[in-house]
């Protein structure tokens, strides 16, 4: 590492990201504008690098920049750590982040995440709870969850909450191979057989319900209402059941041909996945750092809006 580096370096071009400004980091910082602007410029120098550009609209992020920021956290966060480490020696003092995923995010996003941030913050220690989008917005709302990714829920169960949209995704029909609708494939002709439908409160059902209302399509007599993954999968592979489900969930199985997907138009059920925090709440490095882990990811997976 160039010894040229210092702390405060990484501190004031962190600082600058978080703020978006170059005066609100000095004033965070309790530095003025000219010593924190001259602390980033010392920066870019020794790294042979423009980090941000500026304009009359802010600032903004390089490529250079975004690649060497994750780093730059990672880095502060593990003396943080460790000095965290030297006031409570012997216990579990360190970086955690409590992460609630919907079933479509946690089957489709969360190993990949995991790998990646096991790579820049190994440090960090993650709980994961997977649920409705009632249940975890609830623990969200009660403060046993710092964030939650998954799809936007209905505008009363979204208050007190921060959205940033991630990618877009819809809802998807599928089942076993050899599945008898295959040879006729229709969404009139669900109704023929079990299905596993989204609950009331899950963020799906407005635009599942909506989209059968569109073809004239009564809700399933012969349905059980789930959103659970490892149920789903179960019942679907093993018997005649017609699962709807948001299409992240079986991604991986559609991929292996363990399950068919429909061949059913639902384009129309498409709506925006991000990630929730408590609105007004500042932000973390955990939570700064997770956040560029899973837009990493996303990018990596081709799902970027």
């Amino acid at each position: 590492m160039d010894r040229r580096i210092k702390i405060r370096h990484l501190q004031a071009f962190v600082e600058i990201v978080r703020r978006e400004s170059l005066k609100r980091a000095a004033e965070r910082l309790l530095l003025t504008q000219p010593a924190i602007s001259r602390t980033l410029s010392e920066l870019e120098e020794i790294l042979g690098a423009t980090l941000l550009e500026r304009s009359r609209a802010g600032i903004a992020l390089t490529a250079q920049g975004a690649f060497f920021h994750g780093f730059a956290l990672a880095s502060l966060s593990a003396l943080e750590r460790g000095l965290s480490g030297l006031q409570e020696f012997g216990s579990e003092a360190g970086l955690s982040l409590r992460v609630g995923a919907l079933p479509s995010v946690a089957a489709r996003l969360m190993p990949e995440v995991l790998d990646d941030l096991a790579n820049v913050a190994p440090e960090m220690r993650l709980m994961i709870a997977e649920g409705s989008h009632e249940h975890l917005i609830g623990l969200l709302n009660r403060g046993e969850l710092d964030v939650v990714l998954g799809r936007l829920g209905e505008p009363e169960t979204m208050r007190g909450v921060s959205f940033t949209q991630l990618y877009l995704e819809e809802v998807a029909l599928v089942v076993r191979p050899g599945h008898p609708i295959l040879a006729d494939p229709g969404l009139r002709r669900i109704g023929e057989w079990p299905v596993i439908y989204p609950p009331e409160k899950s963020a799906i059902r407005p635009y599942v319900r909506r989209l059968m209302i569109a073809e004239g399509v009564p809700l399933p007599p012969k349905r059980v209402e789930s959103v659970s993954g490892d149920f789903g999968r179960a019942r679907t592979q093993g018997s005649d059941s017609i699962w709807i489900i948001s299409a992240g969930v079986v991604a991986r199985e559609i991929a292996e041909g363990r399950l068919i997907r429909l061949p059913i138009d639902t384009r129309s059920t498409k709506g925006p996945v991000g990630m929730m925090v408590r609105a007004g709440e500042e932000d973390t490095t955990e939570r700064r750092l997770f956040a560029q882990t899973v837009e990493r990811t996303i990018a990596r997976l081709g799902l970027a809006v």
